[in-house]
């Protein structure tokens, strides 16, 4: 249920870390007095920014514990990656993330105004782009956010302000789609329509909206149809109901598969002794020397060693947990680490700060297990069993086979074609093969069995190109065209 759009609402867009917006914001509000001014921040990150302006020190300390405890390892990496690109950025530009959010609580403060809060839990946000993210997607993004960290663009002096202009806008926009459209449908468009919908539930008539910048043609787009808006509790939900995990289920049988192999050659009167001691050494070797490589101490690496068998047996548990836990408690992590992520120019830096050698160690340890897990131990110890178990002849036939579905789940990877068709409202969209539904940025949900398709091309590159092309053959007329129509 949603109020009716008001006559009197601006929405000024900012750069997070620009000194015109924070005037900006500051003359808006003096100048139009208005009944309340929301604000792009939720609950937590409000409390923090309005700490900050009274000076009060909040606990410095980290429980990386507890992190790891929680299983949100993920959900803080990103937290912190995040904060080191916003810091950064305000660093070269000498201007305080968040100081345009500072900036309008004054002044809404100085003239007694109330204030809204209309953003989504930051960790509500990024859990839901963690969970809708595949795993080459993860892969993909973390390198970018790497190859990010080290370059050398020094020579290139940040515009701030150019970030604003529509046209830059839209650029990044659609670049940051095509590099990464599940972060990006849950960063942006998932946020347009929760400020939106957020704004349109404040009941006073005269608002000013302060968001930045990238959100604002979005959120004009709900505003100008409110009825597009999803219900805002199917936003916050982190916990989504999704099909079956089969990369979960296959990595659980793996561990099934060893104590089966076990258990049919003791059956089977084969001696086994040496192979569990096979077993029991390789994986403490790994998971000892993983940590060791990622720079942990030795009491952390002995933990991370011990457990190693028993977490490859036990799908749900992870020697990398073990050996971050114990490392945390050398390592004590504060505040001033994530701030000292900024200052970071070299691999040198990178080290000896403790949030990235406590993750390393967690990473580290769980790479030498899953090492031990899916190359050493099958070949040392577990293909050898089952060869005495079964017989040679049946392991070729095995592997055959096993080659033959690799071979053809590649091939029809490499057949996989991607539709060019328009929706209702005539913007162009594309969709890989075997998609169902397509979102368009008007809100409508698009069948694309039932589209007229265009044009067929096998890359997404080329997809995105023929996309921009037909829109430019569309639009360079002077009469718009809808879909229907051609």
């Amino acid at each position: 249920m949603f109020f009716l759009k008001r006559e009197c609402l601006t929405i000024i867009g900012t750069a997070h870390v620009s000194a015109n917006s924070v005037e900006e914001v500051k003359n808006t509000i003096y100048e139009q007095h208005p009944e309340i001014v929301a604000i792009e921040l939720d609950r937590g990150r409000y409390t923090r920014l309005k700490n900050e302006m009274m000076g009060i020190e909040e606990d410095d300390t980290i429980s990386v514990s507890k992190i790891i405890k929680e299983e949100k390892v993920g959900l803080f990496l990103a937290t912190t990656i995040l904060s080191y690109f916003q810091s950064k950025i305000g660093e070269d530009v000498d201007v305080k993330p968040g100081s345009e959010m500072i900036g309008a609580i004054e002044a809404a403060e100085d003239l007694e105004i109330p204030i809204a809060l209309i953003d989504r839990e930051i960790n509500t946000t990024l859990q839901r782009a963690l969970n809708k993210m595949g795993f080459v997607e993860k892969l993909k993004f973390a390198f970018s956010l790497l190859t990010s960290i080290f370059s050398n663009d020094e020579e290139d002096e940040i515009d701030i302000e150019e970030l604003k202009n529509p046209d830059n806008l839209d650029e990044l926009m659609e670049f940051f789609k095509d590099e990464s459209p599940k972060v990006y449908e849950v960063l942006v468009q998932e946020r347009d329509a929760y400020l939106a919908g957020n704004i349109l539930r404040i009941p006073q008539d005269h608002v000013i909206a302060v968001v930045g910048a990238g959100h604002k043609p979005g959120i004009n787009r709900y505003l100008d149809n409110p009825e597009t808006i999803p219900p805002l509790s199917q936003l916050e939900i982190t916990k989504e109901k999704k099909g079956i995990p089969w990369f979960k289920i296959i990595l659980a049988l793996i561990p099934i598969l060893f104590v089966v192999i076990f258990f049919l050659a003791y059956i089977s009167g084969i001696n086994i002794t040496w192979n569990l001691y096979d077993f029991i050494i390789i994986s403490m070797i790994m998971g000892f020397i993983g940590s060791i490589l990622s720079g942990s101490k030795i009491q952390s690496a002995v933990v991370g060693g011990l457990v190693a068998p028993l977490t490859i047996i036990h799908p749900l548990l992870a020697a990398g947990w073990f050996s971050g836990l114990v490392e945390a408690k050398y390592r004590k992590v504060r505040k001033r680490d994530m701030v000292n992520l900024t200052k970071i120019e070299s691999l040198k830096d990178l080290w000896h700060n403790n949030i990235v050698r406590i993750l390393l160690v967690v990473v580290g340890t769980n790479l030498g297990v899953s090492l031990a897990t899916l190359v050493i131990l099958p070949s040392q110890v577990f293909i050898p069993l089952f060869m005495k178990i079964f017989g040679g002849w049946k392991i070729i036939i095995f592997i055959k086979y096993t080659y033959i579905i690799i071979k053809w789940k590649i091939l029809m990877e490499l057949i996989t074609m991607y539709f060019i068709f328009r929706c209702d409202c005539g913007r162009v969209l594309y969709a890989k093969e075997g998609v169902a539904t397509r979102k368009c940025v008007c809100g409508k949900t698009i069948k694309v069995k039932q589209r007229r398709i265009f044009k067929k091309v096998e890359t997404r590159e080329e997809a995105s190109l023929a996309v921009q092309e037909m829109q430019d053959e569309i639009y360079g007329n002077t009469d718009f065209k809808r879909a229907s129509e051609l």
